[in-house]
């Protein structure tokens, strides 16, 4: 259930390596059901192995599904400096604005190693940036962040339908409802397996109270059900 990389870097470990495999799958087969069993088992493996990158990237993810932000923060960077790749730069720069500290949150997203990323990660890291942007109450440049990435409703790509929702939500805190309903509603005709909550929105902003409708929880937040960029 795991994958060869994985399980030859584990071979190095010696007679725990099979202990410590167990523990690595029943923490993804519990993560989406049980995120704090899933982190009891990830926490074990790292304790035994905090030298496998691997290792550090799974204790990394179930944490940061936990919502357990430093945690998750410290390990995805021990990945990071263990491979020298930088694919968890969303989750991690995430995980600084769930801790308050968005201008942390920033100085990643526009660091060098933001602009060798793969297209599909770029866009989960300028959505963090974006929401960053709000969190210090710059929400134009929040908007135009997300509008220089590409938003066009025309060419769907594989991260149109969160890139769509930030958008529509930041319209929504800009005080621009009615093009918020038309994002939004881009949003949801793509999201077939309702993974955004784009059309509650759509309703919310046409309710008597529409106007209030950025009280909703920001989809660009951290949260326990999405990791970030393994739509990322």
């Amino acid at each position: 259930m795991l994958e060869r990389s994985v399980l030859r870097d584990l071979n190095t470990l010696g007679p725990k390596a099979d202990t410590i495999a167990v523990h690595l799958v029943a923490a993804g087969s519990l993560v989406d059901e049980d995120p704090q069993r899933a982190l009891a088992h990830v926490r074990y493996a790292r304790d035994q192995a905090p030298r496998i990158a691997a290792v550090r990237e799974a204790a990394g993810i179930v944490a940061y599904q936990a919502g357990e932000w430093a945690e998750a923060a410290r390990d995805l960077r021990a990945c990071r400096r263990i491979t020298g790749e930088s694919t968890h730069l969303p989750i991690i720069a995430d995980c600084e604005r769930a801790l308050g500290r968005a201008d942390r949150a920033i100085e990643l997203a526009t660091s060098p190693e933001a602009s060798g990323l793969p297209r599909p990660i770029q866009a989960e890291l300028v959505i963090v940036h974006s929401g960053a942007r709000r969190d210090l109450g710059e929400v134009d440049g929040a908007l135009l962040l997300l509008e220089r990435f590409g938003l066009d409703r025309a060419q769907l790509r594989p991260w149109s339908l969160r890139l769509w929702y930030a958008y529509a939500d930041t319209l929504v805190d800009a005080g621009r409802v009615d093009e918020a309903r038309e994002w939004f509603a881009a949003a949801a005709k793509v999201d077939h397996d309702g993974l955004t909550d784009a059309a509650e929105r759509i309703e919310a902003l046409n309710s008597p109270d529409g106007a209030h409708a950025d009280d909703e929880p920001d989809d660009d937040q951290p949260d326990d059900d999405e990791p970030g960029e393994d739509e990322r």
